[in-house]
């Protein structure tokens, strides 16, 4: 009664109400999608929504419970125990008997303990609730497994910034908004807030909120400028424009620079990314795919730091993590090059596209049963540890490919052993074609 609802938060005060509002998520909200057709359909079973923060999946449970007309319950895994959880399931066993839904929404419930989530189980089996937990941790690990296997689990993603800047623009003229305010804010500064907030329209609306508070009031208007985003981002700006150009063009630069062994290029145009607002995990992913792409057995450390830098930037996210992707940039753009890797796979891909139906040699293949000994699979079959040299001259692939060789390896760094080790291997096949 005594709840000033100008005084919530914005995010609060614009969260949608249907899924006509509802903005991101197209994977699984799409016309004919999986979760809509659920929706729309009223045929909700308990799940799990598995992303990272701001992305929606409060505001989905709560427009799932308004679309099924169903008792809903916001749970917080933070202030619970398994003596409420027992109040609760009660109720829901009541309500059940009664033909009444509920729903339960439990927020990070990857923090209940194994006995609190032990506690959902038999009223999950019942159907005395419908569980929805929410996550940012992987319910593979932080779920247990008797649960999860009764629960769907849905993947959200992070917002686009074209999704963020809708939000936002709705967010200016909404009257649950800031549409009172009379707010002149341009499109470069909803894109400055949108790329700062990283997906998280949580983020981006109290940072909106933040820079209409700290606004200029002129004629009746409040005008929020790019200095005024920058204060309340603690950031400049930096050039990332809409189109996403941009975007692909740093990309492009941070890959060519390593692979022109140019450190310093290649710092500078990882940081021109992360302060402009680029997700590290992005990062980390085209620097996983330059390790073997571009470096590959000339150091085969390589991959490893690559990977090591992503789940680095996984487990504590930004601003920590970029020391962990410089660590990996500067050691992939110092280490020897070779894409010998990348042309073996293109030149292979080339003959297995065009010759699909190429046979397996019978030498080569399993023959679990007897039907499949009489009529010679495995037939010739040579086990190589059984020899001294631990190796054979049986021949692996198609008649049709004989002798084709796909993996040219380099002279660079540890590939050069490698190379040496391969010309050594294929002599002593030769020599030994007819035993």
């Amino acid at each position: 009664m005594f709840t000033n609802e100008a005084e919530q938060p914005l995010a609060s005060r614009l969260r949608p109400q249907t899924l006509k509002e509802f903005v991101g998520q197209t994977h699984l909200l799409a016309k004919g999608k999986v979760l809509r057709n659920l929706i729309e359909t009223d045929k909700i079973g308990s799940m799990i929504f598995w992303g990272p923060p701001g992305v929606g999946k409060t505001t989905l449970a709560r427009i799932i419970a308004n679309s099924t007309n169903a008792r809903f319950i916001d749970f917080s895994a933070v202030t619970s125990g398994i003596k409420e959880i027992k109040q609760v399931m009660e109720q829901a066993e009541k309500n059940r008997q009664f033909g009444e839904k509920t729903i339960l929404f439990v927020d990070e419930i990857h923090r209940f303990n194994r006995a609190q989530q032990d506690a959902f189980l038999p009223f999950v089996e019942k159907g005395s609730i419908i569980l929805i937990g929410a996550t940012t941790e992987n319910p593979s690990f932080e779920v247990n497994g008797a649960l999860l296997s009764r629960c769907k689990v849905f993947v959200l993603q992070a917002l686009k910034t074209e999704d963020l800047v809708v939000l936002l623009k709705r967010a200016v003229t909404s009257k649950q908004g800031l549409g009172d305010l009379n707010v002149r804010i341009d499109d470069e500064c909803l894109e400055l807030i949108a790329n700062f907030a990283n997906g998280d329209a949580r983020s981006a609306l109290s940072t909106l909120e933040m820079a209409v508070l700290n606004g200029e009031s002129r004629d009746g208007e409040t005008i929020v400028t790019v200095e005024t985003v920058e204060q309340c981002t603690s950031k400049k700006s930096l050039l990332y424009d809409k189109s996403g150009e941009e975007h692909y063009n740093l990309i492009s630069a941070l890959h060519k620079s390593m692979r022109n062994s140019d450190p310093d290029a290649a710092v500078y145009w990882l940081a021109r990314m992360l302060e402009a607002g680029e997700d590290p995990l992005y990062i980390a992913r085209r620097v996983t795919r330059f390790a073997s792409e571009d470096v590959g057995l000339a150091d085969p450390r390589g991959l490893e730091i690559a990977v090591a830098a992503y789940q680095a930037c996984h487990f504590i996210g930004m601003p920590e993590c970029s020391v962990h992707l410089t660590h990996a940039v500067v050691y992939l753009a110092m280490a020897p090059k070779s894409n010998s890797l990348d042309v073996a796979y293109m030149l292979a891909r080339r003959d297995a596209a065009e010759m699909l139906a190429e046979p397996v040699p019978l030498n080569i293949r399993n023959a679990p049963t007897k039907l499949m000994k009489e009529l010679g699979y495995g037939k010739g079959y040579k086990y190589a540890h059984d020899y001294e040299e631990h190796l054979t001259a049986m021949q692996c692939l198609p008649d049709s490919l004989k002798d084709k060789q796909y993996y040219f390896p380099s002279e660079e760094g540890v590939e050069a052993r490698i190379k040496t080790r391969l010309e050594e291997i294929k002599k002593w096949k030769k020599e030994h074609k007819d035993e």
